[in-house]
């Protein structure tokens, strides 16, 4: 090869991350294999960290969710260091600080924080009217409750609910998406990390069943069939997130999201369908969910949110690029 030719390709591999990890891993499995091991040691740590301290009480004990809230977020503290490892080792290189790859970053903070949340609001739409419906103080007294400092002060302080909307919410899309869909992009591009990204977060909620055996807490083949359950239903969810996440490049959009999903539950669809105004709520759940397939795209519009760091990850003309990031 004629030096021209060495300094072409030498400036192609330069350009093209994908390319020089491949050159220092050898070749393009060695950098999956280090990407999905670097996703599955992570995923263990966190799980891992729930079982450091050991007790008889259950887990919705205000003792064990204290001790836990230490764990987890000592996790999520360390959980770039595993990105950081990542990058050292597969050589990867991007022009987005470490940070902003992670969904933390300025530019469209605003429709990131909202459009989202909102999104998600539509597709519940059905089960808001149901709970509306069924809510025994009217709009106004909702308005007065919702502003008082001493409802907040009572959900602040109680440990439950501060696991289910903040902690959880915060430390499960920092782990799961922020860290994990970095490590995936490179090796799956964006649409298989998708959905792949989802599989750590569905299995690591497997540790549940674990509790439910140990505190005989139903029948072995209930308690199997509830985790399988929930882990079609989370892995959903954590493609829907890691959606966002790509679409946004911002973590607040899949935080909020998830905090929100924690409330309103899964949908009580069958109760739905004996409740005495059934014709009403149910329009308003098929309304929500067609709603949310028309408004999908145009609210997740990468235009809207500004230069996506994680599409840096992406090998020069890839065309899974052309959807996702544009």
């Amino acid at each position: 090869m004629d030096r021209v030719g060495m300094m072409s390709l030498s400036e192609e591999e330069e350009d093209d991350p994908l390319r020089r990890a491949a050159g220092k891993l050898g070749n393009a499995p060695g950098l999956c294999w280090v990407s999905l091991a670097s996703c599955f040691m992570l995923a263990c740590s966190y799980v891992g960290s729930l079982y450091v301290w050991k007790s008889d009480l259950p887990r919705d004990h205000p003792a064990v969710i204290k001790r836990r809230f230490t764990s987890v977020l000592t996790v999520s503290a360390i959980s770039p260091l595993f990105v950081l490892v990542w990058k050292e080792l597969t050589g990867i290189k991007s022009d987005a600080p470490l940070l902003a790859l992670m969904g933390f970053r300025l530019e469209g903070i605003f429709n990131a924080t909202f459009l989202p949340l909102l999104l998600t609001m539509i597709l519940f739409l059905g089960p808001l009217i149901q709970l509306a419906v069924d809510c025994p103080w009217d709009f106004i007294d909702g308005l007065k409750v919702g502003l008082d400092p001493r409802f907040w002060i009572l959900c602040l302080t109680d440990m439950r609910w501060l696991r289910n909307q903040v902690i959880a919410p915060l430390t499960e899309e920092l782990v799961f998406r922020a860290c994990m869909l970095p490590m995936l992009v490179p090796c799956t591009g964006l649409s298989t990390a998708i959905f792949t990204c989802p599989l750590f977060f569905g299995i690591a909620h497997f540790h549940h069943v674990i509790e439910l055996l140990r505190f005989r807490q139903g029948t072995v083949v209930s308690i199997f069939l509830s985790a399988a359950f929930q882990f079609s239903y989370t892995a959903v969810f954590g493609a829907y997130t890691a959606f966002i996440f790509i679409r946004t490049g911002h973590l607040i959009g899949p935080v909020l999201c998830h905090s929100f999903c924690n409330y309103i539950g899964f949908p009580a669809i069958f109760t739905a369908c004996e409740h005495p105004q059934r014709f009403t709520i149910i329009t308003f759940y098929v309304t929500g969910m067609v709603l949310f397939f028309l408004l999908l795209h145009p609210m997740t519009d990468p235009a809207l949110y500004g230069n996506l760091p994680i599409c840096h990850l992406l090998e020069r003309g890839s065309s899974d690029n052309s959807w996702l990031c544009s």
